[in-house]
């Protein structure tokens, strides 16, 4: 007999040779039909797998979060058979799970296209219908390679030979066709349903090494049900409308080029946009307290050596060696050590803690140039970066103020209160393991009195100190890391800084390392993405654009622009020979939110026909040109100027 413990505690004994499915089944039926797999003492684990002995046995239904990684590799196994049912002599390689979906490399001559997908698709349907077990079967190592070459898989093959020789070789069959997997499955083809959709095909090279041979690799998706899919290829469409590469074209505002990779070629209303975001970021932090500064590109590499980031970032890091003074020195990929060295000139007092020290520092790092991503992935950004020195006693103040802060940027953006992850001790790090007690500990309590709802992302704080990092959710269901505050006792300690404590003697400052956008780049594309390029009118490069309807109008549009830009009001002026609804329709595809439209009348009268973009609960407005002007300056006040 065998006996298993569930989840609650409670025992159940069973014959030997049961299965989880047998468990399920005694369980209940309905948890039998809803069970996907199991997990056998923490091990994944078939449903018709026989139990090998006593275990702590927990039944995985579809609700569960493991559900979904199942069924997306069992879809996987049925994208494999059913492009080989179609294109004999495809051999297949790997095809894992991914986050949305899951992908199959596949070797073969002729290149396949997206118009193959629908072929596939019926076929893969076909063998959902058909309902076939998953089989799992334990094979000979030798025996298994011999009949994967005799297949004409070398691929295949090869993966086994370079498993260690003590590897389990478990192959899974549905139907006749079989492939090599750990596995575990459901318990067959039917099971998985059809809610999955092929979505793209490109090109991968065989174990990601560009020196090996060249596969087609083609990615779907699967989820649980046709409503899941439907929503997902919702936002997939949503995200491809609101992609700020192609808005940041469409709005003139920024470029790329090869010659400058990862590097931001801002044009003018791309840099209106941005400096509106440094201005109020800049007045946010002058109204809590913060000092700003400004420290060099480039510092020694003894700098860097001293803080730690040159063992940690080196490769990340660009170099710029002076031969002639026998010099290395790096461009700063990041501005903590520079901070510290304005905190190290001169005495510093405990009377003058907290010192919050910003800089909006320019930084660079080397990233890969297949993981660059428009504004969202580059080589050279800036952080709105700030370091607070402060004693222990100050930390839990100080987090708390930050946070406020934060979550009032973050509203003033549009963005809901974001989520919280509390980060400890990476594995890779600096610091005594007594210093990281002390500095998690800080940082919980600091978490806890200001009320905070974190949940725990082990292992992965800075290598400096252990941190808390805020997620801001987009108008599409998308999260995005901005901002973070790590809580540092290592790098004071590392560099040197020291204030004169009451008691007259010296003490090292604990360094609250902080930034509420992140990357301004970044953040950039987020706030992009998420409006759909249709910025709030505070923030629009462009606010207005006067449009004449006939050149009768020219003189007077001119006038309106005249005042309005006296107003302080961002505005162009449009006095081609065009019809008035083609600048219309130019202009709002540009995402300009207000179309101030003159003719005529307007001129004889005096007043501007207001269009605004998008606002399908605000009329065209008529109103006399001061009034116009009146409204439109309060409207076009950042959120913190209107609290004033």
């Amino acid at each position: 007999m065998i006996n298993v413990t569930l989840p609650d505690g409670s025992k159940r004994e069973l014959a030997d040779g049961a299965t989880p499915f047998d468990l399920a089944s005694g369980i209940s039926k309905s948890l039998a039909k809803a069970a996907v797999i199991a997990k056998v003492d923490g091990e994944e684990w078939d449903l018709m797998r026989p139990f090998e002995g006593d275990a702590e046995v927990a039944i995985i239904t579809r609700r569960d979060d493991e559900a979904l990684e199942v069924i997306r590799h069992d879809t996987a196994h049925i994208l494999a058979q059913a492009v080989q049912d179609l294109f004999p002599g495809t051999q297949v390689t790997i095809g894992p799970a991914i986050e949305d979906g899951f992908y199959y490399d596949f070797a073969r001559n002729e290149p396949f296209s997206t118009e193959d997908f629908e072929a596939i698709e019926q076929r893969m349907r076909e063998i959902v219908d058909a309902d076939l077990p998953f089989q799992r079967e334990v094979w000979d190592r030798n025996e298994a390679i011999a009949k994967f070459k005799a297949m004409g898989e070398q691929y295949k093959a090869e993966l086994i030979e370079d498993l260690p020789e003590d590897e389990t070789i478990t192959i899974y069959r549905q139907g006749e066709w079989m492939d090599l997997c750990r596995g575990p499955h459901l318990p067959s083809t039917g099971k998985i349903g059809k809610a999955f959709k092929l979505m793209k095909v490109a090109g991968a090279y065989w174990r990601g090494d560009h020196r090996n041979a060249q596969l087609q690799r083609i990615y779907g998706t699967a989820w649980l049900d046709e409503k899941q899919l439907k929503a997902h290829l919702h936002r997939i469409e949503e995200a491809e409308k609101r992609d700020h590469r192609r808005l940041g074209k469409q709005m003139e505002l920024f470029h790329f080029q090869e010659e400058a990779q990862g590097q931001v070629f801002w044009h003018p209303a791309g840099w209106t946009l941005y400096r509106s975001v440094e201005n109020y970021m800049r007045r946010r932090l002058e109204q809590n307290g913060y000092v700003e500064i400004k420290t060099p590109q480039l510092m020694d590499r003894k700098f860097w050596e001293a803080s730690g980031h040159w063992d940690k970032y080196r490769e990340n890091m660009f170099i710029s060696s002076i031969d002639q003074e026998e010099k290395v020195l790096a461009v700063k990929p990041m501005n903590c050590p520079c901070h510290v060295q304005v905190f190290n000139q001169g005495q510093k007092s405990y009377r003058d803690l907290p010192l919050r020290m910003a800089e909006f520092g320019s930084c660079h790092r080397y990233e890969p140039s297949g993981s660059l991503h428009g504004l969202m992935r580059v080589r050279g950004f800036v952080q709105d970066d700030a370091h607070i020195f402060c004693t222990v006693d100050q930390i839990t103040a100080e987090v708390t103020a930050f946070c406020e802060l934060l979550k009032s940027v973050y509203e003033d953006f549009g963005f809901e209160e974001p989520r919280i992850k509390f980060s400890d001790r990476p594995e890779q790090r600096v610091g005594s393991d007594e210093v990281w007690d002390k500095a998690e500990a800080a940082l919980v309590a600091a978490a806890q009195a200001s009320g905070l709802d974190y949940e725990h992302n082990p292992g992965d704080g800075a290598f400096y100190g252990p941190k808390l990092d805020f997620v801001v959710k987009d108008a599409i269901g998308r999260e995005w890391q901005t901002g973070t505050i790590q809580c540092d006792f290592n790098l004071p300690e590392r560099l040197d800084a020291v204030y004169v404590g009451e008691d007259a003697d010296k003490h090292r400052p604990v360094m609250l390392h902080r930034a509420i956008l992140g990357s301004l780049e970044r953040f950039l594309g987020v706030l992009i993405e998420n409006y759909a390029g249709k910025l709030p009118f505070w923030l629009a490069p462009r606010q207005i654009v006067v449009a004449t309807i006939t050149s009768d109008a020219d003189e007077y549009a001119q006038q309106v622009t005249d005042a309005m830009a006296a107003a302080g009001l961002r505005v162009d002026v449009d006095l081609r020979n065009e019809k008035i609804n083609y600048k219309v329709r130019e202009h709002s595809v540009g995402k300009v939110p207000v179309i101030a439209v003159v003719g005529r009348k307007e001129a004889e009268e005096g007043a501007v026909a207001l269009r605004f973009l998008g606002d399908g609960n605000r009329t065209q407005e008529v109103l006399p040109l001061d009034q116009a002007i009146a409204q439109l300056k309060a409207e076009a006040l950042a959120p913190d100027l209107k609290r004033a």
